[in-house]
């Protein structure tokens, strides 16, 4: 049945949403697409259910030529095996918690690998049950800090999350495969742009990652990626290591006065006045900048550590929350943040501005011999052994000149901390680097026996021995499609969405009063209908020929056809949204032309 805009459930919109910072969220609202019920949670409205739908399709379509078995689970969870996996504290703030009426833990789920593990325990128990690939289009709950950028960042979202069962690590190589190139073939039938980027499985767990991200200046990943063919999220990428330098002959390090020099700009400039180099001038990045830092656990936890990174780098604390957790063993989600004042009062020994690892074997502040602050000392890969510094003598107003890693000062290990910069060495060889935007499309890991191990997932081998089941996670963001899409097809005038998806094939406009131009259009959609085309007809008779061309640009379908003065003389305009195009076309001959075009 078509969809008459004189009784479809829509009010278009002129002007943008107050709260709108991005063009899909602008234009989603405006067009009647979605509504918003609460900051970060979306009521879909017809319109939007038609191409949440036809996203959901594609997306159902490709799993199942996997081999993908689709489930449904409950949004409403118990705690307990997510207790078992210990995500119960690991997640932190960041799900919503609640309690039923006898006092029981519940959650809304922000994703589902414990119960898909448990699902399979429950029913399989020998290697010829496997390998399995299950999945489900299921909402997902997170109590996102900050909601903003419309269905981009929200606190309810749709979201395709698969998980395959293998006997094996071979058979997990294989999972992970048909998965990403399944997820290849949804977004090229989207019509998305996508890179594929090495990842850090984070909080998930697991070895390999990867993340599919489409190119946007509206995306909240920054990727780099390498004339070479490297690509990789910026958490994941990891420092080309300078040689370390032999120090056998290195001269012994000396204190100068510097006062007044809190910074590195104004600590440069006193060095070379203070101990001028006779090759060339000192530059930030012969100074060791040391940075205090809180990493907060999931139980809300503060534990400050110190970085030593060049002084010309700043820290990127996103690239710390990617290892730090491993590195300090800490278990789940972490957040880094820097010290606050309250935090540095629990450490009297810290001169701020002129905080350094070492004065000689006497006075070690930081590192994993005789730290008398017992704060972890991590530094910058490009800290190797013999390398010479400026760095703070832990006295107000004093620097010390040369001092020698590996020689005058250890740490206690290495961490990615600092600032991925354009130009930087891709780590595989393949030339320097240059940074982009994007936004998360997909998220593939190879989990491992994380979670199987956790929940007791096991199954008999071909020798007839327990083995522990190898198992992998997918997810595709199926809302966030839906507003990537938006943001990568629109115009001045609207959306401008790709055939796959849009909520109609074709768009019929009468321009005019006549009666004959109604029931002319009346007799196309009714004949558009015979043939299995899906068709919003604009039949409000009093409405001027401006609004209906402004809403049909605006709601987007790929074909608008317009019956209006050209009737007089047998022919229909029909437009091509996306260039702009129009051609007269008999009016006779409109429903074989229609047909040809879309199908």
């Amino acid at each position: 049945m078509a969809l008459r805009l004189s009784s479809l459930f829509l009010r278009t919109l002129r002007d943008d949403p107050v709260d709108a910072e991005v063009a899909s969220h602008k234009l989603l609202v405006r067009a009647g697409y979605i509504r918003r019920a609460a900051p970060g949670i979306y009521t879909w409205l017809p319109l939007g259910l038609k191409v949440l739908g036809k996203v959901e399709n594609i997306v159902r379509e490709e799993m199942n030529a996997i081999g993908g078995q689709e489930v449904h689970f409950p949004a409403l969870l118990p705690k307990e095996p997510y207790e078992a996996t210990n995500r119960w504290t690991e997640y932190g703030d960041g799900i919503f918690r609640l309690k039923d009426r006898k006092e029981a833990d519940y959650l809304l789920a922000p994703t589902h690998e414990e119960m898909f593990t448990l699902l399979v325990k429950d029913l399989y128990s020998s290697y010829k049950d496997l390998p399995v690939y299950l999945y489900q289009i299921q909402t997902k709950y997170r109590d996102e800090a900050r909601p903003r950028a419309g269905l981009l960042r929200g606190r309810e979202f749709v979201m395709k999350d698969s998980y395959s069962f293998t006997i094996d690590d071979e058979g997990l190589d294989a999972a992970y495969q048909a998965h990403r190139d399944a997820y290849l073939n949804i977004f090229a039938r989207l019509g998305l742009e996508i890179v594929v980027v090495k990842a850090t499985a984070g909080a998930m767990g697991g070895s390999k990652s990867e993340e599919f991200l489409h190119p946007s200046e509206a995306g909240e990943d920054t990727y780099v990626r390498s004339a070479g063919g490297y690509a990789a999220n910026v958490e994941a990428v990891t420092t080309v290591v300078p040689e370390s330098i032999d120090f056998t002959n290195a001269p012994a390090f000396e204190v100068h006065d510097t006062p007044n020099t809190p910074t590195i700009e104004t600590l440069v400039a006193a060095s070379n006045e203070v101990k001028p180099r006779e090759d060339r001038p000192w530059v930030g990045a012969d100074t060791l900048k040391n940075v205090v830092l809180a990493v907060v656990t999931p139980e809300g936890e503060r534990r400050l550590v110190v970085v030593g990174l060049p002084g010309d780098r700043n820290v990127d604390t996103k690239r710390m929350e990617a290892t730090i957790g491993d590195i300090l063993g800490i278990a789940g989600e972490v957040a880094v943040e820097q010290a606050t004042e309250e935090d540095l009062k629990t450490q009297p020994l810290i001169v701020k501005g002129y905080l350094g690892p070492a004065l000689g074997s006497d006075n070690v502040l930081l590192g994993a011999e005789g730290s008398k602050t017992k704060i972890p000392y991590l530094v910058d890969p490009r800290v190797v052994p013999g390398t010479a510094w400026i760095t703070g003598a832990n006295e107000q107003d004093k620097h010390v000149f040369g001092l020698i890693a590996g020689r005058d000062f250890t740490w206690d290990g290495v961490v990615e901390a600092s600032e991925v910069r354009e130009g930087d060495l891709a780590p595989d060889g393949s030339g320097p680097l240059e940074l982009a935007r994007g936004m998360e499309m997909g998220h593939i890991f190879q989990l491992g026996r994380k979670y199987a191990e956790a929940l007791g997932l096991q199954v008999l081998d071909q020798n007839g021995k327990l083995t522990t089941v190898t198992m992998g996670s997918y997810g595709v963001g199926v809302t966030r499609a839906v507003a990537a899409i938006v943001e990568a097809r629109h115009d001045d005038k609207g959306i401008v969405w790709p055939r796959a998806v849009a909520p109609a094939d074709v768009h019929v406009v009468v321009t005019g009063k006549g009666e004959e131009l109604f029931t002319a259009a009346d007799n196309l959609v009714a004949d558009l209908e015979k043939r299995g085309l899906d068709v919003i007809y604009d039949d409000r008779p009093k409405v001027s020929a401006g609004v209906k061309f402004s809403d049909a640009e605006l709601v987007g379908v790929p074909t608008i056809v317009v019956v209006g003065r050209g009737l007089a003389d047998g022919v229909v305009e029909v437009k091509d949204r996306l260039s702009g195009e129009a051609q007269n076309v008999e009016l006779e001959k409109i429903g074989d032309f229609l047909t040809d075009l879309i199908k």
